[in-house]
């Protein structure tokens, strides 16, 4: 494996994991004076431009700047949020030289093994790196994120690639990593940059240490500041822990790596285990956990501290959910102290419904509409505290968004997270099969990733 983001010069052959050359450096960096300082994957390719596995998108995102898209979509009439925008697989599991926009809502779709869940898996790594996990933490298995037939160099090293770009009040910023898997894990290469500049590149040295020569942008009589950093972690999140901020230059490099870690940490992936929904849960602090099993706690919150996206949910509920539905309670529990559990009112004179007489489909349709009108304050995220939370947008991942629900209970998910795109708080990036895809292929602003062959 090639073990930094550099350009593969003309007369240079390929990196032996097969992954894309990458682009020089812009003339005018100043870290062009930096040892091997062109970093990065030429990883920019429409993901409408490639065959098989590098995705075809259909439905255009809103642009950031707030005008309206080519493709009709109206933009986010809120605040200019940090988001990623675009999520790019040079070399990552079955994906090459793939590069995918992310709207307000977007749906990835395909086959089995077209690279779905390996698309969203790449998304929650970065999340994870963002907010200060390890290498193996976020990557438990690198070896299954090295695409299937890369070549070890002489070295026997090989890995993998993946970046995004991150739109906001700085403007789009592209961060690029390149990662050693075998034969030992470790970050080989990092690149962030803005309008063609480097603002941070590390490149692996001496594979006897377990640190990357990190150099970025300083301006003033320095220019470039070079340092050792670990090569488990990513040096975008750890920048604002070395860089003073004394300088023109230092404070757009600490501008930029803080729109990155502020999209990247927004991060709630959710998969409802219907199973864990059916039980009486205590009565806590009502934030709601990934597998959503104390939906009856956060429910109770919700009823009393927003009363109109209750009712919000209430009415989902009764698209979603079989027979009349009046709204969602929650009553305690019998046989146990400080215990609650969530019911189905169905109305005058009906007894209402327990959750756990709810059918499985109805309880992830449920918890998944609840995701999508709530935000980080109900959901258990940690978001970054450099930003008011009105200020950021939270993205809901969810791989088999639509697994065991029926086509009306998908169309209403649908929906709700059309709403709350619309409105800049709640972006979903999800994998559906090719029903829910067809469906939101019709649905302003909702884009549909095709991984089709």
């Amino acid at each position: 494996m090639d073990a930094t983001l550099d350009a593969a010069g003309p007369a240079r052959p390929a990196a032996p994991t097969g992954t894309p050359p990458c682009p020089a450096a812009a003339a005018d960096s100043p870290l062009r004076g930096h040892p091997r300082g062109e970093p990065g994957p030429a990883d920019a390719r429409p993901a409408d431009a490639g065959p098989a596995g590098t995705g075809r998108a259909s439905g255009t995102p809103p642009r950031a700047d707030g005008a309206a898209s080519s493709g009709g979509v109206p933009a986010d009439p809120g605040p200019n949020r940090p988001a990623v925008t675009e999520l790019r697989l040079s070399a990552f599991g079955p994906h090459r030289a793939a590069a995918f926009p992310l709207g307000p809502v977007t749906l990835f779709t395909g086959p089995s093994g077209s690279g779905k869940t390996q698309a969203l898996d790449a998304y929650r790594a970065l999340a994870a790196l963002a907010s200060g996990a390890t290498l193996r933490e976020a990557f438990p298995d690198p070896g299954s994120r090295v695409p299937e037939r890369a070549l070890p160099d002489g070295g026997g090293r090989r890995g993998f690639r993946l970046g995004c770009t991150v739109d906001g009040p700085c403007g789009p910023v592209r961060l690029d990593l390149a990662v050693q898997a075998e034969p030992v894990l470790r970050i080989a290469g990092e690149r962030l940059s803005q309008d063609g500049r480097i603002l941070l590149t590390t490149a692996l040295r001496d594979p006897r240490r377990r640190t990357v020569e990190a150099a970025w942008f300083t301006g003033g009589t320095v220019g470039v500041t070079r340092a050792p950093m670990p090569d488990d972690r990513l040096g975008t999140g750890l920048l604002p822990l070395r860089v003073a901020g004394s300088t023109a230059g230092q404070r757009r490099v600490l501008a930029a790596a803080e729109q990155v870690v502020v999209a990247l940490r927004a991060v709630f992936a959710c998969d409802p285990d219907p199973a864990r929904m059916r039980e009486p849960v205590p009565a806590g602090e009502g934030r709601l956990r990934t597998d959503c099993g104390n939906l009856a706690d956060v429910l109770r919150r919700t009823r009393h501290e927003c009363g109109t996206r209750h009712a919000l949910l209430a009415g989902a509920a009764r698209t979603g959910c079989a027979g009349p539905v009046a709204g969602l309670d929650v009553r305690a529990a019998a046989g146990g102290a400080g215990l609650v559990a969530a019911v189905l009112d169905r109305g005058p004179g009906r007894p209402a419904t327990g959750l756990d007489r709810l059918g499985a489909g109805e309880l992830r349709f449920l918890a998944l509409a609840l995701v999508l009108l709530t935000g980080p304050g109900v959901l258990e995220v940690d978001p970054a505290a450099e930003l008011l939370s009105a200020r950021q947008a939270l993205t809901v991942l969810a791989d088999g968004l639509d697994r065991g629900l029926d086509r009306r209970q998908s169309a209403e998910l649908l929906r709700l997270a059309q709403l709350s795109g619309g409105r800049g708080h709640i972006r979903l990036v999800a994998a559906v099969g090719e029903d829910t895809a067809g469906t939101g292929r019709g649905v302003p602003g909702v884009s549909v990733v095709d991984l089709s062959p």
